[in-house]
């Protein structure tokens, strides 16, 4: 039932937060019937099961006002419910800055930085904000019908998980027994709070347990998933609930990429962790169970790190020394023998004992078993503890986290760490104590300051039947000798980047890219001298090139991390793991590693979501400021979805717009932005690239004057055509692809355009001359064959000869009439190797004296043979031989 029409201008608003959920709705119900001359703005969208159910069943509860049309001039209080955060409201911020404005305010969530202070706050800690209402209507005895009471029941039911969230209190209970009392539909509740799973969101809930990976902080579990969706994920925050139950997870963590978006979802069962202050700090908000976020224009390995780094920082230390330790502490006084330490420790079977004051029973220190039957052997057990004890060594307090721990066992190598609380020794914690705590807990050592990108964990997956079953034989022992050599050496060895991309999408593998956890230039050294290749060292970036004896290359680089002192520089190069390796690349796709050692070999590591952003056919970048440290970077993008057919992910392209409007690519050399043009203008079909560059205004960058026409794309898809004849035909026939591309794209402005642009690039003198003077003379030349064709084999010849392959191609891309096109292709295909066999010296054996004669009668036999005469040197030397005797010259 539609909502019934309202005036323009209410005394009183009430409201939510955007995306409400059932709670918010049952709340502003309520608080409907606690105002009864209010208006309601619904603010936002809802699940989709939210907007059917009250469209079509109880939508004529609420006195609703469309946002688009409301009048707040006369409006006097504003009721907001279930938030106190000015971000989550939409349609009612031209009324927060209303002066006078009476603000009341509902909720049952913990305070944020951000919130609105009300003229009146009502904040009560229960499960629901509809428990806070409930508890207001029934104080003030307003009655409720049964529809009403279902609505709101819903909100307590969503909210509390069904009366199993950790933040569900009594009151929840007693209003929820309330409204069922006022004749709350349960079957309704039920099929709305319990929803069946469709097959598209099955398939999410499977990726995301896939995808999921274990985090240790402060001794404390926290299971992640980070995924892309290609499309919008209904009812998302179901599919994380229903996951956390069936792995029977403590806290969980879900994000999903979608469009340009990262959303969060955290569910948690720990008193440790406050996942709603935790994704407050995202921009999000909830409780400290359950708790959601959205994050924009940024990619998911950047909001994942993000993620981590906010969970190590917020989440509450953890009591681990309580858990830890061993109670009650077993100790011995200063004035009691070594033989009753020794008999206390066997008796205890313990290895160390603390030792207190006799006096003050004050922690001095400590004796271990060793010392204490040393002393009985050497019969001094009856001296005192004093004598032989280990002094100092610092205690710990109930409340010390892991990481306060460790200190004192691993980093001051204490034996036994006291535990104690006001002054009081309320246990303690041994070496044995903690080893077995960290295998517990499968646990690496807790580093303070992760914060870089490489923290992330990778997902790993064996891939040695795709290596046996894509590679050839030669390659496949290449890989696993590469690796037998750095298990000689010590060293982790992988293959890496387009090698494994390209063997994920099953193209053919050029190039082989590796990686050592060391010294590259002394692991190519060593591989070469057993394998007899040949190697070439680059001192200044640690990597080297091995070379087998028919030219095979394999490229070998010392794993290691960039940094650029300033945008568009070239990059400062350490050496560092293949963490911060595959973390320094550009695009997820290019950070796929291959461990080859023999104990891991065929192991995919993927730090980046890489093997996920190949199934999506996505380009995505992995760090906010890499195309303006970079801005090569933007090229590559454009050129690896054109080569693979991906899309560019909508962070991703909004970070190369940033890039380009901060004039990123201006402060690149034009050998750089050349380097890049040309490996585009080399691929099969660079058109796409080419008007994805227009997109972008890259064109305007390079020179204001550029700009992609309709010419120009013709000319592109006629030089594609052109250019697959030729290779199919000439494979053998080497020369610059990217320069028929180059030309054309140059085709029809002027030369004082086409050398500013020539100048930008910094083009080599050579191709300078080729893309300017014999690109406008082929251009020219075309016009004068069409306009006198048809034309002699010797004229076109004569035309055609002194130009370039990349040139011919081009003036056969460019011409419009099928018969020139016929023509040239002819003279390419059968006349332009034609050149005399005979020579100055044959004609000097003849008699004929040298001079300029000698051209002119191999010019003539060139004319003889072009017109299918003149087919051997007999013949050829009979022909001048005549020539001569008849024009006298013999």
């Amino acid at each position: 039932m539609p909502p019934k029409k309202q005036e323009n201008s209410p005394k009183t608003v009430i409201t939510s937060h955007v995306n409400s959920d059932f709670d918010a709705i049952g709340a502003m119900l309520a608080a409907q019937k606690l105002y009864p001359e209010s208006v309601i703005l619904f603010p936002g969208s809802q699940e989709k099961n939210l907007r059917d159910f009250f469209i079509h069943s109880m939508g004529y509860l609420f006195n609703m006002a469309n946002p688009d049309t409301i009048n707040f001039s006369e409006t006097q209080r504003l009721v907001i419910v279930d938030t106190r955060q000015k971000s989550r409201l939409s349609g009612v911020k031209p009324l927060l800055e209303k002066p006078d404005l009476i603000i009341d305010i509902y909720d049952h969530h913990p305070s944020f930085p951000d919130e609105i202070k009300g003229t009146y706050n009502l904040s009560k800690p229960y499960g629901a904000t509809t428990t806070i209402m409930c508890e207001l209507l029934r104080e003030k005895k307003i009655s409720i019908n049964s529809d009403e009471a279902t609505v709101m029941a819903l909100g307590i039911y969503e909210d509390t998980g069904n009366f199993t969230y950790t933040s569900t209190t009594r009151a929840d209970f007693e209003q929820a027994g309330f409204l069922i009392s006022c004749g709350a539909c349960l079957s309704t509740i039920s099929s709305l709070v319990v929803k069946e799973m469709k097959t598209e969101q099955v398939t999410w809930l499977n990726e995301l347990i896939n995808e999921m990976t274990t985090i240790a902080v402060n001794g404390i579990q926290v299971h992640l998933s980070a995924i892309a969706a290609s499309y919008y994920i209904p009812d998302l925050a179901s599919i994380v609930q229903k996951i956390v139950r069936m792995e029977n997870l403590d806290c969980f963590f879900a994000l999903v990429l979608m469009g340009a978006k990262v959303y969060v979802i955290a569910r948690n069962r720990l008193h440790e962790m406050d996942v709603g202050k935790i994704l407050g700090s995202l921009g999000g908000g909830g409780h400290s169970y359950a708790a959601s976020a959205k994050v924009e224009n940024q990619t998911l390995p950047q909001v994942e790190t993000r993620l981590i780094k906010l969970i190590e920082q917020q989440i509450r230390h953890v009591r681990v020394a309580k858990k830890l330790m061993s109670s009650p502490a077993i100790t011995i006084t200063t004035d009691q023998s070594c033989l009753e330490a020794a008999q206390k420790m066997i008796r205890y079977n313990i290895n160390t004992l603390l030792v207190l004051d006799s006096q003050t029973l004050e922690y001095l220190g400590y004796i271990t078993r060793h010392v204490a039957q040393k002393t009985v052997h050497h019969k001094l057990g009856d001296q005192p503890v004093i004598d032989y004890f280990e002094p100092g060594g610092q205690s710990v307090s109930l409340s010390c986290d892991l990481a306060g721990i460790e200190q004192k066992i691993i980093d001051l190598k204490q034996r036994v760490v006291p535990v104690m609380e006001n002054r009081i020794i309320s246990g303690v914690i041994t070496r044995t104590d903690l080893l077995n705590f960290l295998v517990e807990h499968n646990r690496e050592v807790v580093q303070s300051e992760k914060t870089d990108i490489s923290d992330l964990k990778p997902r790993t997956k064996y891939v040695g039947n795709l290596l046996k079953s894509r590679l050839n034989t030669r390659i496949r022992t290449l890989l696993s000798d590469i690796g037998n050599a750095g298990d000689t050496l010590g060293m982790e060895i992988f293959v890496v980047g387009g090698f494994v991309r390209d063997l994920m999408l099953e193209r053919p593998i050029e190039d082989v890219d590796v990686v050592v956890e060391g010294d590259g230039i002394v692991f190519a050294r060593y591989f070469s001298s057993i394998h007899h290749c040949r190697f070439h060292q680059h001192r200044k970036f640690n990597t080297a090139v091995i070379i087998f004896e028919d030219g095979f290359k394999v490229d070998v680089a010392s794993a290691r991390l960039e940094y650029y002192a300033t945008p568009a520089a070239l990059p400062v190069v350490e050496n560092s793991s293949i963490k911060m390796d595959l973390a320094r690349r550009d695009f997820t796709i290019n950070t796929l590693a291959i461990s080859l050692n023999a104990e891991s070999f065929g192991t995919l590591i993927d730090y980046f979501g890489g093997v996920r952003d190949i199934k999506d056919k996505i380009i995505r970048i992995i760090h906010n400021l890499s195309f303006i440290e970079d801005p090569t970077r933007i090229f590559r993008a454009i050129k690896f979805s054109n080569r693979f057919g991906f899309r560019i992910g909508k962070v991703t392209a909004n970070l190369i717009k940033n890039a380009l409007n901060v004039g990123a690519v201006k402060h690149l050399s034009g050998l750089r932005v050349l380097s890049e043009l040309k490996q585009i203008f080399s691929e099969d079909n660079p058109l796409p690239a080419v008007q994805t560059m227009a997109d972008y205004g890259i064109d305007k960058v390079i020179h204001h004057d550029l700009k992609l026409t309709d010419t120009t794309c013709a000319l592109f898809r006629s030089v594609g055509k052109t250019l697959a004849w030729h290779d199919l035909l000439y494979s053998d026939d080497v020369y610059p692809r990217w320069s028929v591309y180059f030309m054309a794209w140059l085709h029809g402005y002027s030369f004082t355009v086409s050398t500013q642009i020539a100048d930008r690039l910094m083009f080599p003198i050579k191709e300078k001359e080729l893309l300017l003077e014999q690109r406008i003379k082929a251009a020219q030349q075309i016009r004068l064959i069409e306009k006198k064709h048809p034309v002699s084999n010797q004229q076109m010849y004569r035309w055609l000869i002194h130009f370039k392959t990349e040139c011919l191609l081009f003036m056969l891309a460019l011409t419009k009439k099928e018969s020139v096109r016929k023509a040239i292709s002819h003279f390419y295909t059968h006349q332009r190797k034609t050149q005399p066999l005979i020579g100055g010296k044959d004609l000097k054996s003849l008699g004929i004296t040298p001079g300029p004669v000698y051209s002119t009668i191999l010019n003539k036999i060139i004319d003889e043979k072009l017109d299918g005469k003149l087919n051997t040197m007999e013949e050829e030397i009979k022909f001048a031989k005549e020539y001569a005797f008849e024009n006298k010259l013999i």
